[in-house]
This record gives structure tokens, C-alpha cells and sequence, in this order.
């Protein structure tokens, strides 16, 4: 896989991360290093170019070395990025070489930062910003040893001048006799620039003020790009993320085949719906199956069934509002929730979907059309009902409550209690198994009574018992 250079769009660098080769990722990071050496190298010739100006400011002996440096380093990493680079050819020594390049770059880097004068600038972005892109591409204990090994370095060279031990810097270094409390007006870097001679406070304001403008310029312009595009890969890493969350929660939340919500999904949005619903509105359960739905299988075969489980689910989706919770609980068996749904109403939209799918005819390629119908079982939780569960169950929940609660701490726990029951849940675990299986006999009764029909638990109970019957029957 070539390795583009000059241009990553948000496509390719998402790849980049999740799906290249370690050796591409290799070569990936070699480039991008090799991009911020060569900005190095254009500010040692920019300082070449003004050195008449510079001089004052830069030891220019010193600069021909650092050049030299930044030449080599370029053309090993130039070396390390192109289609001729070792980790493409060489699999089996990959982390040899992972190694070697976080090596040499980490101490290219410390170099850097040693002979600018100690910048917190640069050296906060090359070792926060450096070590977070390494991690994204390559071995991250090799990023990892690097980053600790790159900080002890930095402190010790940081420490080395308090115990008159000299580093090399790009900076002037010689010292002068300066005015009486100069040393409040000028920082340290500020007097490692001033030469042996005599300056008029105009002179030395002159300097400071050119010196400062230079070296802050070197420090934003060897940092901020780098810094601008570790923000943006991370933007791209987080941007990949937030789509690979969304993919996973779709193939989580949805039906392969159907596009609907699946079984897991339809029970969390029905929990939901009962928690939220207002106190004066009816919940209505739907449990539908298709009507000889295995014998489409035996005689079409299965990829014709499955082609009529989608088309019912379409079918299902354009005929409802976007408030239902439609969602395939099991082989040919579909779940509704109706929110804020009263029986009769829940009983015509239930009557209405029975002759959509009664009527829509399967155009399968190669065979005759034909029909299919479905059977329905529907329960309505009135709110009367719902109001004399969640009593029961806050009665229940405050005893279990009182019996676990010691007589001494019996204000806290009983607060927190009282807290978790009246925020997080008003009714019993099993309510929803419990109105599924009751929408379920129904069901079940729909097909005794010969299928592609509609009928209501709420009914039965009435004819049946002469009355409503509860969902817990030992209150």
C-alpha cells in the first residue's frame, strides 16, 4: 500500500489507524516525522540565508552542525517512509525497526529542544503531542519508553547548566557587565543573548525586543503545526470512533435482516415507555406471527421467507407512527408498544395492520404472487392498573427496605432508598415479560380460533372471569 505524503483525507487516515498493515503504519509515521524534520531543515536555511542579520542572535558555527544533523535525519527518515523501506521487506524484523525509528527520533527531538535553548513550547507539544500520535501507528511500548526516556533526558539537560556544566546552544552565550538591576527587567533567555560589549539602555531594549521576536517566532513555528495537526488527527481518530460507535450500536440495536429494532433493543424502549408514561395514559402490547409462515419455508424456500419477513416489516414501518416501538421479537413473531394508547384505539390500529399485511401481495422473481396473513394478541395496561402494580411493588420494595436497614443507620440507608426507588424504578422488573406473555396467550388464542384475526387479553379476561384480571395475581 504506497504511502501519500502530501494528503490524507478523512477516508484514508481513518484507514490508516484501523486498517493498514503495521508495516504501512510504519512507513506512515516515518512520513509524518519526516514532514516536521524538514520544517527544521527550512528554518536552518532561512538562518543561513539572513545570517548577516542573525549573527547577532545565532551562532552560525553552531548552525552548520544542527543543519548537517537535520540533513541526515531527513534522508533516514525519507529512507524509512519510501517503497525501498526496510519495514515493508524485512516483516520479520518490524519491531527492530519500530524501535530504532522511535529511538532516533526521540533523541533528535531532545537534541532539538537542547540546542533552542530549552523551549516548553516545543517541548511540550514533541512529547505529549509526538507520543500520542506514535501510539496511533506503531508499537505503543516502544511509544511508551520513548516518552519516559525523553523526559529524563529533558529534565537532565534542564539541570546541567545549575551544576556549571556548559550545553551547547544556537543562543549567544557570552556575558556582560549590564546596568545596576538590570536583572529585573530580563529573564535568563533574555541575557544568553547578550555580547561582551557596551550597550546604551535604547541598545538593550533594541535587542531584547529583536531577540525575543526571532526565537518566540522559532518556537510557534517549529510547534504550532504540529500541534494543529496532532489536534486534527485526533479529531479524525475521535470522528472514526464516533462512526465505528454508531455501526456497533446499529448492528446491536437492529435486525440483520429486517431493519428493525431487534428483540434486546424492543425490550429496553418498552421498559422506557412504562418508566416515562404519564399518570392518566394506557400502554398497549402487540405480539404478532405470521400465519403458516413455515410452510413458505418448506415450500420456497427460506430465502423467500426472508424476503417476506422483510416486506412485512416494511409494511409494519410505513403503517405506524414514529411513537410505536416495532421491533422483531423472534423468527416470524413481531413486537408493538403503543405509548399513550387506549384499548380501543390499540384494537383498530391492530385491526388496520391485520388487513395491510392481509392484502399486500408477494411479488417473488420466478413464482406465482401471493398472499400472507398474520394473527395478533394485544394487551392494554390501563392506568388504573398500573397505578395499583406500582403501589404494590413501593409497599413491597419499602419493607425489603426496612428489614435490611439497621435501627442505627436507619435515616441514611432509608434516604438513599427512597432516592434509588422513586428515580431509577417504579415497577417491578417482570412487568414487561409479564404484559408480552399475557399479549402472548392472546396470541395464541387468535390462532385456536383459525388465525388472521385480532384478539384482546382485556377481552378474554372479561369474558372469561366477568371482570378484569390483574398481571399479579398474589396482591
Amino acid at each position: 500500500m504506497a504511502v501519500y505524503k502530501f494528503y490524507l483525507g478523512h477516508r484514508e487516515l481513518s484507514k490508516a489507524v484501523f486498517e493498514w498493515e503495521a508495516a504501512d503504519r510504519t512507513a506512515l509515521l516515518a512520513a509524518f516525522m519526516m514532514m516536521e524534520v524538514f520544517s527544521h531543515w527550512l528554518w536552518c536555511l532561512f538562518v543561513w540565508y539572513r545570517r548577516d542579520t542573525y549573527s547577532v542572535y545565532i551562532d552560525i558555527n553552531l548552525l552548520y552542525l544542527v543543519w548537517i544533523s537535520v540533513s541526515i535525519v531527513v534522508v533516514f527518515l525519507l529512507w524509512m517512509s519510501s517503497r525501498f523501506s526496510p519495514v515493508r521487506s524485512i516483516s520479520s524484523n518490524l519491531n527492530i525497526w519500530q524501535a530504532l525509528l522511535i529511538t532516533i527520533y526521540s533523541v533528535y527531538i531532545t537534541f532539538i529542544v537542547t540546542i533552542l535553548g530549552h523551549s516548553s513550547l516545543v517541548t511540550g507539544v514533541s512529547l505529549v503531542g509526538g507520543a500520542m500520535l506514535g501510539m496511533m501507528l506503531v508499537n505503543r511500548n516502544y511509544v511508551w519508553r520513548a516518552f519516559i526516556g525523553q523526559i529524563i533526558a529533558i529534565l537532565a539537560v534542564s539541570l546541567l547548566p545549575h551544576f556549571g556544566i556548559t550545553i551547547p546552544n544556537l543562543r549567544q552565550l557570552t556575558a556582560t557587565t549590564l546596568p545596576p538591576s538590570i536583572h529585573s527587567y530580563m529573564t535568563y533567555s533574555d541575557m544568553t543573548i547578550i555580547k561582551n560589549e557596551a550597550l546604551t539602555w535604547e541598545g538593550l531594549n533594541h535587542l531584547r525586543q529583536s531577540s525575543n521576536l526571532l526565537w518566540r517566532s522559532t518556537h510557534i513555528y517549529m510547534s504550532l503545526p504540529k500541534a494543529i495537526f496532532i489536534i486534527y488527527m485526533f479529531r479524525i481518530l475521535l470522528v472514526s470512533l464516533d462512526d465505528s460507535r454508531r455501526e456497533t450500536l446499529r448492528h446491536a440495536n437492529q435486525d440483520e435482516l429486517t431493519q428493525l429494532k431487534n428483540r434486546r433493543y424492543g425490550l429496553k424502549k418498552m421498559k422506557y415507555a412504562l418508566a416515562t408514561v404519564r399518570e392518566y395514559q394506557d400502554l398497549s402490547v402487540m405480539l404478532l406471527d405470521l400465519d403458516w409462515f413455515k410452510q413458505i419455508n418448506d415450500n420456497y424456500g427460506h430465502d423467500v421467507g426472508d424476503q417476506v419477513l422483510i416486506e412485512i416489516s416494511q409494511t409494519l414501518a410505513q403503517s405506524l407512527t414514529d411513537e410505536s416501538i416495532i421491533s422483531r421479537y423472534g423468527g416470524e413473531e413481531f413486537l408493538i408498544v403503543l405509548p399513550d394508547t387506549k384499548h380501543d384505539s390499540a384494537m383498530m390500529i391492530a385491526e388496520q395492520l391485520r388487513l395491510n399485511i392481509a392484502e399486500h401481495v408477494m411479488k417473488i422473481e420466478g413464482l406465482a404472487d401471493f398472499n400472507v396473513t398474520a394473527s395478533f394478541g394485544l394487551y392494554t395496561l390501563t392506568h388504573e392498573e398500573r397505578d395499583c402494580i406500582v403501589q404494590g411493588y413501593e409497599k413491597i420494595t419499602q419493607q425489603k427496605t426496612v428489614a435490611r436497614t439497621s435501627p442505627l443507620i436507619k435515616p441514611i440507608a432509608t434516604q438513599r432508598a427512597e432516592s434509588q426507588i422513586a428515580s431509577i424504578q417504579k415497577l417491578p422488573s417482570d412487568i414487561c415479560q409479564r404484559l408480552i406473555s399475557t399479549a402472548d396467550k392472546a396470541l395464541y388464542e387468535a390462532k385456536h380460533r383459525g388465525r388472521n384475526q385480532v384478539v384482546s387479553a382485556n377481552e378474554m379476561w372479561a369474558e372469561k372471569k366477568g371482570g378484569k384480571q390483574s398481571l399479579y395475581k398474589s396482591r
